[in-house]
């Protein structure tokens, strides 16, 4: 399997497109479609068969009407429309087989309400859920501690290692966001801690 990554200016985010050995072919969160792009999908032969959202953020979907005027592929996400078209819609815990990619979708759905992470083999596409040394913003601190302990029950616990490749900023992976990821190191840390009462006299 090949790894192309493109990153997209509008939005400064992460375009990615995986690659299986047969030609099949899947992008993930087109966030622009420029000639780039479009060469890396021509110049290896690529068969592109879906287009894989991990939210519907302008920066992450802006490309996607015009990748759609080139190339006739699902679109894959956790709302039933996205950028006006409809989806093949999935929900958490799902399975997905599009031709060689065995995908599972994770939802963590506060950064936005349609927020999934995508786990495939020994690698993890996680939108805006988990950057490097970050994890996602959200609307209240309610939603922020629901979304870190899915995160931690979801994410952080599965077993080895795993590549990370967010939404936004550099590649990391799961073993550096456990040892060294500030927001999840002081949630756990005020997890453990005592609550103290004062007696007023």
């Amino acid at each position: 399997m090949k790894l192309f990554f493109q990153y997209c200016t509008y939005g400064f985010s992460n375009c990615y497109i995986l690659g299986a050995e047969n030609g099949d072919a899947i992008i993930i969160d087109p966030g622009g479609m420029d000639m780039n792009i479009l060469k890396t999908i021509e110049k290896n032969d690529l068969n592109l068969l879906a287009a894989l959202v991990t939210h519907s953020h302008q920066t992450h979907i802006n490309g996607l009407n015009t990748l759609l005027r080139i190339y006739n592929v699902d679109i894959i996400g956790m709302n039933q429309v996205i950028a006006d078209n409809k989806t093949k819609m999935i929900k958490d815990g799902d399975k997905i087989n599009i031709g060689e990619f065995e995908i599972e979708a994770i939802a963590i759905p506060w950064h936005s309400s349609d927020s999934v992470v995508y786990l495939m083999e020994t690698m993890l596409f996680t939108g805006d859920v988990l950057t490097a040394g970050l994890v996602g913003k959200t609307s209240s601190s309610y939603s922020a501690t629901a979304q870190m302990k899915k995160i931690l029950s979801r994410i952080i616990s599965l077993p080895g290692d795993y590549l990370v490749f967010p939404g936004h900023g550099p590649p990391t992976t799961l073993e550096a966001e456990r040892r060294f990821n500030n927001d999840i190191i002081n949630f756990e840390i005020s997890r453990t801690k005592k609550p103290t009462f004062r007696i007023r006299g």
